[in-house]
Formats: C-alpha cells, sequence, structure tokens
C-alpha cells in the first residue's frame, strides 16, 4: 500500500482506538509517517524503539513508598492525551519487553501508570526475512491480534510529492522520477502472519468501520478487514457489504436440499468458502444431534444433497468433504466415531462410485 493510503487508514484506525501496524522495509518511511500524523493531528511524537529499551527504561524503575514498592513513571510516560505514541522495530524486541507491552496495548497501561484517554498508538516492524539481524518470526497470535497489520510499500509519486516538500535535491528527484527502480529494491513485503477472524478481531473491525464512509468502505474495506480477519473473511465481508452473492450456508445445502443455484453464481474463493461451512457443520455436531439424525435417517438425506451437490462444485471439494469425514473417523471414539463412520459409508454409497474412496 502506498504512503498516503497508509497514513490516512492509521489516522482512521486511530481515531477508532485501534492500533495499526506498519510493516515495511528499512527506509521505506514508517517513522516519516508516524511524524507527519503528529504534525497534521497536533500531536506531540513519541517514538519507543524497543529493540534497544530494557524492561526497566519501558516500565519505570521501582521505588520504595511506605511498607509497598511501586513503580516510578518512565520518562518517556505522557503527561496528556494530545499524544502519538510509535512502538518501533515490535519484532526486533526481547520477549520479556513484548510482554510488558502487552499490558500496554490490552490495558493502555503499564503496572500502576494509566494513560490518559485519547492518546493513540501504532506500531513499526521490519519483515522476518535474512536481511535483518535478530528478526523474530512472531507466532504468538494473542499478540498479533491486537493490531492491524498494513504493508507500506515505496511508491514513485509519493515518494516524489514528498521529496519535493521537504526540498530535497532537484536532480536527485529527477533521477529518481525516470528511473523508479532505483529507489527501492525491496518491493515484496511478506509479514509471514496467519491472519485469522476472532470475536476479538470482529470487534476491532466494526469500531474502524463504524468510523468509515461509504466511501472509506469501498476505497479501503477489504485491505482493513484483511489486515485483521485475514483475506478470505474480508472478501465475504466485502461481499455482504456490497449485497453481493449470498453463500448458502451447510445447513439449507446439505439438510434442507436448496439454493444449490446460487453455486453457479459464486468465485471460486467463496466456493471454498462452502466446502469449509460444510467440514465445521460436520464437526460441531454434538452427540445429542448425531443420534437424532441416524435414528431420523438423515444421513441418508445428508448424502443425497452431497452428492447433487457434486453437480455444482469441483470433483476436488467433494473430496476434501470426504476426505474431512475420514480423518473425523480416525480421530474420533465412540458415538463421534460410529456416527462419522457411517454418514462416510452412505456419502460413498450414494456418490455410487468407488472411486471416489479410492481417492481418499
Amino acid at each position: 500500500m502506498k504512503p498516503s493510503d497508509t497514513k490516512y487508514l492509521c489516522k482512521k484506525i486511530m481515531q477508532a482506538d485501534e492500533i495499526p501496524l506498519l510493516w515495511g522495509h528499512f527506509g521505506v518511511g514508517k517513522t516519516d509517517i508516524a511524524k507527519e500524523i503528529a504534525e497534521e493531528t497536533g500531536r506531540k511524537l513519541i517514538i519507543l524503539v524497543i529493540s534497544q529499551m530494557e524492561p526497566g527504561d519501558l516500565i519505570g524503575m521501582p521505588s520504595r513508598d511506605e511498607s509497598k514498592t511501586v513503580f516510578l513513571k518512565p520518562d518517556w510516560w505522557p503527561e496528556d492525551d494530545n499524544v502519538l505514541i510509535m512502538i518501533d522495530e515490535v519484532n526486533r524486541a526481547h520477549r520479556s519487553i513484548r510482554n510488558a507491552i502487552m499490558q500496554l496495548l490490552i490495558d493502555r497501561r503499564i503496572h500502576n501508570h494509566i494513560l490518559p484517554e485519547g492518546v493513540w498508538i501504532m506500531g513499526a516492524a521490519n519483515p522476518p526475512d535474512e536481511e535483518y539481524d535478530q528478526v523474530d518470526l512472531i507466532t504468538d497470535p494473542a499478540f498479533m491480534s491486537r493490531f492491524f497489520h498494513l504493508i507500506l510499500n515505496t511508491e514513485t509519486n509519493d515518494w516524489i510529492n514528498w521529496a519535493n516538500e521537504n526540498k530535497l535535491n532537484k536532480k536527485l528527484i529527477s533521477f529518481i522520477n525516470n528511473y523508479p527502480e532505483y529507489l527501492s529494491p525491496d518491493s515484496r513485503v511478506s509479514m509471514r502472519l496467519n491472519l485469522r477472524p476472532s470475536p476479538r478481531s470482529w470487534y476491532k473491525l466494526s469500531k474502524v468501520f463504524d468510523n468509515f464512509s461509504e466511501e472509506d468502505i469501498s476505497n479501503y474495506g477489504y485491505i482493513t478487514a484483511a489486515s485483521i480477519v485475514g483475506s478470505d473473511a474480508a472478501r465475504a465481508i466485502l461481499n455482504h457489504y456490497n449485497n453481493k452473492n449470498n453463500i448458502p450456508t451447510a445447513t439449507e445445502l446439505i439438510i434442507e436440499g436448496k439454493n444449490y443455484e446460487r453455486i453457479n453464481k459464486l468465485t471460486s474463493e467463496e466456493k471454498l468458502s462452502i466446502i469449509l461451512r460444510i467440514n465445521k457443520y460436520f464437526e460441531s455436531l454434538d452427540d445429542s444431534e448425531m443420534l437424532k439424525i441416524i435414528d431420523n435417517s438423515e444421513h441418508k438425506l445428508i448424502s443425497k444433497n452431497i452428492k447433487e451437490l457434486s453437480n455444482y462444485l469441483p470433483k476436488d471439494s467433494i473430496f476434501s468433504i470426504l476426505r474431512n469425514l475420514n480423518k473425523l473417523v480416525e480421530d474420533s471414539k465412540g458415538i463421534r466415531k460410529a456416527f462419522y463412520d457411517k454418514l462416510l459409508e452412505e456419502v460413498a454409497l450414494t456418490l455410487g462410485d468407488e472411486r471416489w474412496l479410492d481417492e481418499v
């Protein structure tokens, strides 16, 4: 995403009391964006380069207060709400520092120090590749789910506008204008994150979307949603916002046997969502629901509807359902194992071709 769009989104996210995390190579302008936001909003900028900090620098030093220990405020602690805190080099910091930062992100406090209401927070990180010393691949979902993850790329026109505003050498600006390939050799940023939706991420996204205009949703809705709930969920929510193809539910397809015609209008990603819904439906059944399905011979109806579904979905997608059922047979015990085994057998018989099971 180009710098001007990144800056706009960062403001929108922080106005909703949420936290953007900028991912980008060194020198791409992550700190400059924080400086520009602070200047444009009249806020004091506090930059915490946490890779260079010890726990005492971040949380303050202990002191004795009569019969108990308290922590003195660190020298960077804001005194009023008109402040932007930039937490830099997030994934180059020691784990102990990141643990301390978690309290700031969750509770907006560190020990007995509470941030003034209205203080904005944003973060920055370098992509975890071999070119950076001591850059960790942070896989802790509890930590990473606190942020909206935005990728910052260099963009020639944005950089030239910035260079002119900051009165850089005109011949140098002209050179970059004519040879944009020399602006930055690093054009691709990989966060190596597996962003997935959760109740918390939907809550955070709701706050930001409430701060969006309709034009913002149109221009930035997908990239904002993808930055916290992942790309698959982002596509689905934007299609829903735009009143596009409604993806049938698992119950509609395999229990009620309806809405197959909608499938022909779906994209490949949306068809994949159908398979994920059906697999999750089978996995989430409780024992009483399983017994009811068998007692009422509904497993035969489910099998019949899966066969009908095979007329609308690629064969690989149906294989995915069968493989998932087979795995559930292997991983389950008791009633659940017996149910999945019987259902898999019935589906295979209904499909009427042994090659289906051979593929499983």
